[in-house]
């Protein structure tokens, strides 16, 4: 159920045998996302949860699911990134059947974030379902 730029990441990962390494594509990940307007960081787009500030805001077009986001922390804009890759250009009647803890299981993330990572990264897979139901 993933899209091909997950699958690409999925790819580079499995070249990558050293977490120290696959961590540093991860924060390379997010440097290289777009910058969120400022305007767009509003308490309505703002992710409870998360131990950093994280935004992620929607756009829907013609049923099709996509999201910005930002945060102030390099590890965790990496991470919205490799969201980004799993959920952006799908229909929005699919982004709920994305299995995300196995796909980002794919990549061993689940091992190597601290507890609070992987409960911010939980409360951003649960916004972006949450937004997604809501354009239904």
């Amino acid at each position: 159920m993933a899209s091909p730029a997950f699958e690409e990441i999925v790819e580079d990962f499995a070249f990558l045998d050293e977490w120290e390494d696959r961590y540093a594509m991860v924060i390379d990940m997010g440097k290289a996302l777009p910058p969120m307007e400022d305007a767009l960081k509003a308490p309505s787009t703002k992710v409870e949860g998360c131990a950093s500030q994280v935004w992620l805001h929607p756009e829907i077009d013609g049923g099709i699911y996509r999201f910005h986001g930002d945060s102030d922390a390099m590890i965790v804009k990496g991470l919205i990134a490799v969201l980004a890759a799993l959920y952006n250009g799908l229909p929005v009647t699919e982004v709920g059947k994305v299995d995300a803890p196995a796909e980002l299981a794919r990549l061993g993330l689940n091992e190597h974030l601290s507890s609070q990572r992987s409960n911010g990264l939980r409360a951003m897979v649960e916004r972006i379902r949450m937004q997604a139901a809501d354009a239904v």
